[in-house]
């Protein structure tokens, strides 16, 4: 077994998208990033990445590198899980965490999960929880969101 961290935190910004777990929620302003921005799915792949001890989610998915600009981290967490399963492991569960004072997140945890699974998770082992910082910091102020994740990685049969 293995367990791994991950945390991810972009600024919002006017005139961008807001992606989180892979799906659009409307709000007038979106998460400033190379790839789509989407702090709940880097956390998770982050959080993979180091169970595997390979790193972080920068050395496999450089901001530096055009290929991976705009791209949807969707599509970056099914590169990850498709790494997990070549390294010969399996999820076992996921719990995370999105941090954010706007807009409330609850109503879309369900198709956030749905749409995580779709990269390789077993729905039953993904976890979204949607927090609020209470007014402090620069989440507080609306400036920008984050996400924490955990994960337990077990070694496939």
């Amino acid at each position: 077994m293995r367990i791994g961290i991950g945390y991810d935190s972009h600024r919002l910004v006017e005139g961008k998208k807001l992606i989180l777990g892979g799906i659009e929620i409307p709000f007038g302003k979106g998460l400033l990033g190379h790839s789509d921005a989407d702090v709940l799915s880097h956390a998770i792949i982050d959080a993979i990445i180091g169970a595997l001890g390979l790193g972080d989610i920068g050395k496999h998915f450089p901001d530096t590198d055009e290929k991976w600009k705009d791209v949807s981290s969707i599509h970056l967490l099914s590169q990850t899980v498709e790494l997990m399963e070549q390294k010969g492991f399996n999820i076992v569960h996921v719990d995370s965490i999105i941090i954010a004072e706007k807009p409330k997140l609850q109503p879309f945890v369900e198709k956030m999960r749905e749409t995580i699974s779709k990269a390789g998770i077993p729905l039953t082992s993904i976890n979204i929880k949607a927090k609020s910082n209470e007014g402090m910091g620069f989440i507080g102020k609306g400036e920008g969101m984050a996400a924490q994740a955990v994960c337990l990685l077990k070694k496939s049969n």
